[in-house]
């Protein structure tokens, strides 16, 4: 009886099962998990000597990335997890159904007509409520030292309705802003504290009280960022995980032995099991990697005869070149969604050159010449 690498459940007979009977990890993939989950005993993985000896043979002037300390287990290292971000063109799969909020419709009815002294506090009181938004009101400063100095309740009252219509718009964006973020931390985690917020936003917007509105606006942009941030990781590992079945699929592949422990995580998430969740996303991400890694190495094999080709005909291929290296950097720090999206730049750059039988030659250097890492 074993103990599968990805969940910890025990498997019966693992020679004869198909996959774990827990998170459906395929048998096939235990050892490779199981692998990439404890620390190297000081080797380099067999992939790091590899993409040093591509770029090496793409860049004479570059020797192999140095093996400087021995690079560690996959899971031994969470701090890996804040550098990663999700590649060009992925998005992050919904953990959960969450609870639809409307959006504002209608702004509020403009407030009553009332005596100069209430003008004059209410005048105050937009005007400390625009600074505190970071809105220029400079024109409307101008106009109400003049009205102040000659009296004009007139001219007050329309001042006044005009900095409502335009303090209430921003109101109106600062929500659809909130509402936004909690539309997407609502697909992993439920948000009960912030939904009561943004009710009684709405409720304070339709009554004219913007002040209040922008108070709580506060309050709910706090309470979001300590649930984006306690969730991180978790929406950090779905970004990567669909960022390698993706690459996978590109290449011909089959995420379908990993997806088990994926799939489980994903809803482990969704009902906040946060750790759970976690462990089983980042095993499901090893398994991913395993089957990834042949094809991608296969491709860049691929990748590094054109980038050779294209040299010999002239053209620079520096930009590749740095492509490549920045590959080599992300692997050594077990940073897998760094390495694809390098991945991707490298492989578009590369194949917008073409092949030279079909276009008698190369296009210019800046063909080769990628976006640099951000």
């Amino acid at each position: 009886m074993v103990t599968c690498p990805a969940c910890g459940s025990e498997v019966p007979d693992a020679d004869a099962a198909v996959q774990c009977p827990h998170c459906h990890l395929s048998s096939g993939l235990f050892q490779a998990v199981r692998e990439a989950a404890g620390p190297t005993s000081g080797h380099d993985p067999a992939y790091l000597r590899t993409i040093g000896e591509l770029l090496a043979t793409v860049d004479l002037s570059t020797p192999s990335p140095p093996v400087g300390r021995p690079v560690q287990g996959l899971l031994s290292r969470p701090s890996r997890f804040p550098s990663l971000g999700p590649g060009p063109g992925t998005e992050v799969p919904p953990m959960r159904s969450a609870p639809e909020i409307a959006p504002l419709r209608d702004l509020p009815a403009l407030p009553p007509a009332g005596t100069s002294e209430e003008l004059r506090r209410r005048l105050e009181e937009y005007f400390q409520l625009g600074r505190r938004l970071g809105l220029d009101f400079t024109d409307f400063e101008t106009r109400s030292r003049a009205a102040l100095l000659t009296d004009d309740g007139a001219s007050l009252e329309v001042l006044s309705r005009e900095m409502f219509v335009h303090l209430a718009s921003a109101i109106a964006e600062e929500y659809e802003s909130v509402l936004s973020g909690r539309t997407e931390l609502a697909q992993f985690t439920p948000t009960p504290s912030v939904d009561i917020e943004l009710d009684a936003i709405r409720r304070a917007i339709s009554v004219g009280d913007l002040t209040g509105a922008q108070r709580r606006i506060l309050l709910v942009r706090d309470a979001l960022r300590r649930v984006e941030e306690e969730w991180e990781v978790g929406r950090i590992l779905v970004t990567e995980c669909d960022l390698l079945s993706q690459t996978l699929r590109e290449l011909g592949g089959d995420a379908g032995p990993a997806n088990g422990p994926i799939d489980e995580g994903r809803r482990l998430l969704g009902e906040g099991h946060r750790g759970e969740g976690e462990r089983l996303l980042a095993r499901g991400a090893v398994a991913l990697w395993s089957l990834l890694e042949p094809r991608l190495f296969e491709d860049l094999r691929r990748i590094r005869d054109r980038m050779v080709e294209i040299r010999s005909a002239g053209a620079d291929t520096a930009g590749a070149v740095d492509e490549l290296r920045n590959i080599a950097v992300e692997l050594r720090q077990r940073n897998f969604v760094g390495a694809l999206t390098a991945y991707h730049r490298l492989k578009a750059g590369v194949d917008r050159a073409g092949p030279p039988e079909s276009t008698g030659g190369v296009e210019p250097a800046e063909s080769l010449r990628t976006t640099p890492s951000a």
